[in-house]
């Protein structure tokens, strides 16, 4: 079962002490000579004497650095915290990414406090949101199989954001903030989970179990409906596990809704590379190859959380790639539901042959657009490292999804889809091979998924668009800003983002 617990947020303006918390906590930046104390609540007295004793503290204003000091009497707060921006724009002010950021680190390093107030420069809504969004993000932590909680920190359960801003303007922001991070944060923990608790049909069930409440419909196809209806990518990559795959759609369809995307997960649970079996090392880090599929779940209840009149159809392609006797081996042939055949070079590109299935499903309803999510290819890490996901597809998609990127505050870069690749998918015995040429696999990849994306009404493909998030999906590195270590949930508010830049779109 995944659990999420939401941050309570608010805003709170003028006078500290009515709304006492256990932190304050106000910006320094990375100023040309020095660190600068950002505008703030202390009084001109407060604030000349912190800014004086920057330098003597070791204090830099750079990102992710977080210092605490005694709280002042003035701010009602027994700790003053001053967190890192980095460097300070000029002539400007910080950019929303800057202040999620920022907020998200303070929250996640101040893990063991109650409450914090974030007393950042919010001259705007769209600022309030930004420190709101990050607050959220960052109280995230992930304890379910501990078996003593002793010694952990509880992430912190209150934070107001310090602002000029009206609180009723502001409302909305931070109700949507919450949403966010909610899906965010979901998504984590499913990426999180072990593969001995998360597998095909305990995957089907969370989604099931996220969806409660909201107004979306869930579908699931078991292993018998597969195969009677002929999804033999998901079939095929599932056949090896004695865990059997599942197909979920999570469709969301308010009467109202002006536009119709599709979305299409990876929902690997655990790839160990089946007959083309993976090195030991590291594949530990396979239980995310579903962040995929988890994100587009997340991505659907966020937008039905938020009322967004917009149809919004899930496809979860969700298996277990193992070696056993019964596992597909190299050069076994399969067909994709919809016809299409492919012949399996190295069982380890498992992910494009469940998305296949998913690519033709999503098809069918002619949606306005089709945006498939995965961990696909090692050859994204090499391309663009393990921070920036790349896009590739229609032109019309993949801009609009940077665009989303870029406002959401999230690293992706578009990629061409070389036509010069696709005859090295020819097979000598079926429709297609599901490996290709080596070099920039990232777009062999997508080259061969391009293949299974329908028409729409006027005979043209559908417009589409492949996101590869192999590296972003999972941090092993140290956490920073509101990013903690393992699932970090990257490209849920992307695809929530572009999902609000297409109604914009079209109401213009």
């Amino acid at each position: 079962m995944v659990k999420t617990t939401d941050i309570i947020l608010g805003v709170i303006a003028k006078d500290l002490k009515k709304s006492p918390s256990d932190a304050l906590v106000i910006g320094v930046a990375q100023g040309a000579d020095g660190p600068v104390l950002l505008s703030n609540p202390l009084s001109a007295k407060a604030a000349e004497s912190v800014a004086g004793s920057l330098k003597l503290l070791g204090i830099t204003g750079a990102a992710d650095q977080v210092h605490r000091l005694p709280g002042l009497p003035e701010t009602g707060s027994e700790v003053l915290v001053l967190a890192g921006v980095g460097k300070l724009p000029t002539g400007s002010n910080l950019t929303d990414e800057a202040l999620r950021r920022a907020a998200g680190s303070a929250v996640r390093q101040l893990a063991g406090l109650s409450s914090v107030t974030l007393a950042f420069p919010t001259a705007s809504v769209t600022d309030v949101a930004a420190v709101a969004e990050g607050a959220a993000l960052g109280a995230y932590s992930y304890t379910e199989h501990r078996s003593s909680k002793d010694g952990l920190k509880a992430p912190v359960a209150k934070a107001l954001v310090f602002t000029d801003v009206d609180a009723k303007a502001a409302q909305p922001a931070l109700d949507r903030a919450t949403v966010l991070a909610r899906a965010v944060n979901a998504t984590r923990t499913l990426v999180n989970q072990p593969p001995s608790h998360l597998y095909p049909e305990s995957f089907a069930e969370s989604a099931k179990e996220l969806s409660k409440g909201l107004p979306v419909k869930v579908t699931v196809w078991d292993e018998k409906r597969l195969e009677k209806e002929g999804f033999g990518g998901i079939l095929g990559v599932g056949k090896g596990s004695t865990r059997q795959p599942r197909l979920v759609k999570v469709e969301y369809a308010p009467a109202k809704a002006t536009r119709k995307i599709a979305l299409v997960g990876k929902g690997i649970t655990f790839d160990t590379g089946g007959i083309s079996i993976k090195p030991a090392l590291g594949m530990g880090d396979m239980k995310s190859d579903m962040a995929g599929a988890a994100v587009v779940l997340n991505t659907v209840l966020a937008i039905a959380s938020l009322g967004l009149p917009i149809k919004a159809t899930a496809w979860l392609c969700i298996a277990e790639n193992m070696p056993s006797g019964a596992a597909q081996r190299p050069a076994d042939v399969l067909t994709v539901y919809g016809g299409k055949t492919v012949e399996v070079l190295n069982t380890d590109a498992e992910g494009r042959l469940v998305m296949a299935d998913g690519l033709v499903a999503a098809s069918l309803e002619k949606p306005d657009a089709i945006i498939d999510v995965a961990t696909l290819t090692g050859a994204q890490l090499i391309a663009l490292g393990l921070r920036t996901a790349g896009v590739m597809g229609s032109d019309s998609v993949t801009a609009a999804l940077k665009a989303a990127a870029d406002r959401a505050g999230e690293l992706v870069w578009p990629m061409p889809l070389p036509e010069e690749l696709r005859p090295s998918l020819d097979s000598q015995v079926a429709d297609l091979a599901n490996i290709g040429e080596r070099n920039g696999g990232m777009m062999t990849a997508a080259v061969f998924l391009r293949e299974f994306v329908g028409q729409n009404g006027d005979g043209r493909q559908i417009p589409w668009a492949h996101v590869d998030i192999a590296g972003p999906s999972f941090n092993n590195g140290s956490p920073y800003g509101y990013t903690p270590k393992q699932g970090t949930g990257c490209t849920v508010r992307t695809l929530v983002a572009y999902a609000e830049d297409l109604l914009t779109s079209s109401a213009s």
